[in-house]
């Protein structure tokens, strides 16, 4: 089983996981842009890593989000 997930989505949907992973006692990790630093994803999660560069494109950032999954 695994022990962490990362999720790379925002809002309602990482919320949903983020309460799921914990039902399973899995570590969820969050990213997140500097707009998003205070939002309720990023609160719930037990492990978070910002996104550096534009909020309206990090979050496809697939090598920037690699990288963060590789080091969590």
């Amino acid at each position: 089983m695994f022990k962490k997930v990362l999720i790379a989505n925002r809002g309602e949907i990482a919320v949903r996981i983020i309460q799921a992973l914990r039902e399973l006692d899995i570590t969820p990790v969050a990213i997140f842009s500097e707009p998003d630093k205070d939002s309720k994803h990023v609160r719930l999660a037990q492990e978070t890593w910002k996104l550096d560069g534009p909020p309206n494109k990090v979050y496809l950032d697939i090598d920037q989000i690699i990288s963060i999954a590789q080091k969590a």
